[in-house]
């Protein structure tokens, strides 16, 4: 008797049509950000597709926490249609990911930051796996090799194609501008349904992304993580999404970080204005205490403040400020880090220092407030306070061991274990005389502890 035959998967525009039901708007997988609470906010304020965080694909299937942590904590009708991403370099690997969680999607994508082995990661998927593989890019400088690299893909297996419109190094202070040229030639260029990321900062950005390049729908990070409603072409207060998204992170919990992060990207422009409230939110251990902190008074003033088009307590776009004036020719090709650390050197201390100092007001980054230590005069590392030899640690046992002797200060008692061990032994008459020895001699102490201690 023949098994029950397992229908044929939909692929390209039949499966953007009907299994993803045609998502125009679609929120962008990210990393401890595209959560399921998160993500149901989002579908209730116009997102029709959602990805899942990046998940690496070799923790995926040897960490079963892992797996329930990020996909199978429940069920949840609300959250499809979705597609799984993973990261891996490993196709095997990735299969096995994969199989672990195509009954939890309805599709799985593949992150391509790391270009190894890629159309045979996709061919293998495409042809075990019983849903759709899809592919998330970044483009080249030049659109004619991105061109044949989303045909490759294509031509592998690959059933929708995600083009994030800037390059690997268009990243943090360097993002830029994403091109739109380059998503509107792959578009033309491939056969399977395209999704296009990047510069979409409010729902006229959609719109004019879809005219003007021909994508079947518009992905969102870094604006939806601002504006939750941007897909409704809403602007709501910032306490109006705040409170909605707690509610449901009381209903699907998920890491308090997972949550600050979130709190700080809503108020990002109302934590600019009110520095104290940044500090409140930081210091807060429980989701109590983030519930608990009132942004709706801080409501205040008639105008916007600086730049912003409307008032700092209105969900809007964040503008990530770019490069130095100038930074091409004085940049040196300078790293993100070297950037960031630039822009924290107005006050004196790099980003990184200012988050520590935030946590803790009283650490002080000044060398001369440091703690001086005096040297070990045998090698130069930091000597023990209370060395009677003044000497490190490591020295010191040396020197305390060759001359039978104690060092209290680091808790060596080569001398008074020995002292005591001679006492035991004439308190016990049957027991041999020992031959009393020097130190050096062999067979003696020296040569028994030099042994143990090797």
């Amino acid at each position: 008797m023949k098994g029950v035959e397992r229908m044929p998967k939909l692929q390209g525009f039949e499966f953007w049509s009907r299994t993803l039901g045609g998502a125009r708007h679609v929120v962008a997988p990210m990393v401890d950000q595209s959560e399921l609470a998160w993500r149901l906010l989002s579908r209730r304020h116009g997102a029709q597709l959602c990805y899942t965080p990046m998940l690496h694909a070799q923790v995926f299937v040897r960490d079963a926490n892992y797996r329930k942590e990020n996909l199978y904590c429940e069920v949840c009708p609300e959250d499809r249609p979705l597609i799984v991403q993973f990261c891996a370099n490993d196709p095997e690997v990735f299969v096995q990911a994969a199989l672990l969680a195509q009954d939890y999607c309805d599709a799985i994508d593949l992150n391509l930051g790391c270009p190894q082995m890629i159309a045979k990661r996709v061919l293998l998927a495409h042809e075990r796996l019983s849903v759709p593989v899809t592919c998330k890019i970044r483009v080249f400088p030049e659109i004619d090799k991105t061109v044949r690299y989303a045909q490759m893909l294509e031509k592998a297996g690959c059933q929708l194609l995600t083009v994030h419109g800037r390059t690997k190094e268009q990243k943090g202070p360097m993002a830029g501008t994403a091109s739109w040229e380059h998503i509107k030639a792959v578009r033309k260029a491939v056969g399977i349904p395209v999704f296009a990321n990047g510069n979409i900062r409010c729902l006229q950005d959609v719109e004019r992304c879809i005219q003007d390049t021909g994508v079947q729908g518009v992905m969102s990070a870094e604006g939806n993580l601002h504006n939750p409603a941007l897909f409704e072409g809403r602007s709501p207060a910032v306490w109006e999404l705040a409170e909605e998204y707690l509610q449901i992170v009381q209903q699907h919990p998920c890491p308090l970080s997972y949550v600050r992060a979130h709190l700080f990207k809503l108020w990002h422009h109302t934590l600019q204005v009110h520095q104290q409230l940044r500090e409140e939110l930081a210091k807060v251990k429980t989701l109590e205490g983030v519930a608990a902190e009132d942004m709706s008074r801080q409501q205040e003033g008639v105008k916007p403040s600086g730049d912003l088009p409307a008032f700092h307590w209105i969900c809007q776009p964040y503008i990530r400020p770019g490069p130095k004036e100038g930074s091409k020719e004085n940049s040196g090709g300078r790293s993100k880090r070297a950037l960031e650390e630039e822009e924290g050197s107005m006050d004196g201390l790099s980003k990184n220092k200012l988050k520590k100092q935030l946590r803790n007001p009283h650490k002080t980054f000044d060398p001369s407030l440091k703690p001086k230590y005096a040297k070990c005069d045998q090698c130069g590392n930091p000597k023990g306070n209370r060395c009677v030899f003044n000497l490190c640690r490591g020295c010191c046992k040396k020197r305390a061991f060759r001359e039978t002797a104690d060092c209290p200060g680091h808790g060596l008692l080569f001398k008074t274990k020995l002292e005591k061990s001679l006492a035991w032994k004439e308190t016990q008459p049957g027991l041999q005389e020992p031959q009393q020895v020097r130190p050096e001699t062999p067979g003696g102490f020296s040569e028994v502890m030099g042994s143990a201690l090797a």
